[in-house]
């Protein structure tokens, strides 16, 4: 039966419970994102995987730790993963947007975790559930793609366990952190690569294009913050956040990019797709980084000589405000 929230959001369905893994580098957004499947009740979430990114590899550790132990959910594994990109030194992380912790100096809010990291590291927990599931595994990758470049080399016999990846990253029509690229795909282009252009895997691209334009207000996160304890904290988490999108948005608001790719990854075809041949540019220059969309017509690109590539299916377009309610809904219960 389903369970519908007071804005009228279904938060349950007669669906199975959606088996999931997020491999993530918290982070402000990741944050939002761990708790929006971590509460809902159709999730079946199976680990938190973690990676450096928006903050070095042992932050990012903790602070996925201490917001399952807010979400009362320290049932579920951490596994540390990477902690530098394939190939190439990180260049920087992303303080100037989450603050020295990544959680805008904030993360003592949260509550301490009792439970420890898994035994395992991050691709070898993925694959120990991979190969034990009885039906495929969504994975959805919010932070840099160097554990998932790394499990599907390791273990390419189990990629048939992978139902999906759906994959916070990239840009249509330019970055975030640079005038090319968005900030996950460019901290490891070749890792990114790897997992979105040589592998076969069906994968979901969620770019900044379309998380930009389901930014929250003040309106929406004030609604946040006195929905009760969970919301609350979250709230607490966002000033330095907030502060770098005031002035990047040019009003009070924020954008969460890794819980829209992570509302997908719970309920498919919440964002709409498009299939697009896409690259990603690893030479050394003002392009790294870059996710290249061939958007020209499928005739004309058949008819013109090169390479058969694979289709990523691209998150260009939703509805705005019901991907708004359907977050708001799942942080608050």
């Amino acid at each position: 039966m389903d369970v519908i929230s007071p804005d009228g959001i279904s938060l349950r369905s007669n669906e199975p419970m959606r088996p999931l893994i997020i491999d993530t580098d918290p982070g402000v957004d990741d944050a939002f994102a761990i708790a929006l499947a971590a509460l809902n009740p159709d999730v079946e979430l199976l680990a938190v995987t973690t990676v450096y990114g928006n903050v070095p590899l042992p932050a990012t550790t903790r602070n996925a730790r201490r917001v399952l132990a807010l979400c009362e959910r320290e049932d579920v594994p951490v596994a540390v993963g990477a902690e530098r990109p394939l190939v190439y030194p990180h260049p920087e992380r992303a303080r100037y947007a989450h603050g020295a912790d990544g959680l805008s100096g904030r993360s003592g809010v949260l509550p301490e975790p009792t439970r420890s990291v898994h035994q395992h590291g991050a691709v070898q927990l993925m694959a120990e559930l991979l190969r034990a599931a009885d039906q495929p595994i969504t994975i959805a990758p919010v932070g840099p793609l160097t554990n998932i470049a790394l499990l599907l080399g390791a273990y390419p016999e189990l990629t048939p366990k992978i139902d999906r990846i759906v994959i916070m990253g990239g840009g249509m029509h330019g970055g975030n952190t640079t005038a090319a690229a968005e900030f996950n795909i460019w901290s490891d282009p070749e890792a990114a690569r790897r997992v979105l252009v040589e592998e076969r895997v069906p994968c979901v691209l969620v770019p900044v294009d379309l998380t930009l334009r389901c930014a929250v207000d003040a309106a929406w996160l004030d609604k946040l913050r006195d929905s009760g304890p969970i919301g609350a904290a979250l709230h607490a988490l966002t000033p330095d956040y907030r502060e770098y999108y005031r002035k990047a948005l040019g009003h009070d608001g924020m954008v969460l990019h890794d819980a829209v790719a992570v509302a997908e990854a719970i309920t498919p075809g919440i964002l709409r797709h498009t299939p697009y041949p896409l690259d990603v540019e690893c030479a050394f220059g003002p392009a790294r980084g870059a996710t290249v969309a061939d958007q020209r017509r499928k005739e004309v690109r058949e008819a013109t000589p090169g390479e058969d590539q694979r289709e990523v299916n691209i998150a260009l377009d939703t509805d705005p405000d019901a991907l708004r309610a359907f977050l708001l809904a799942g942080l608050t219960g």
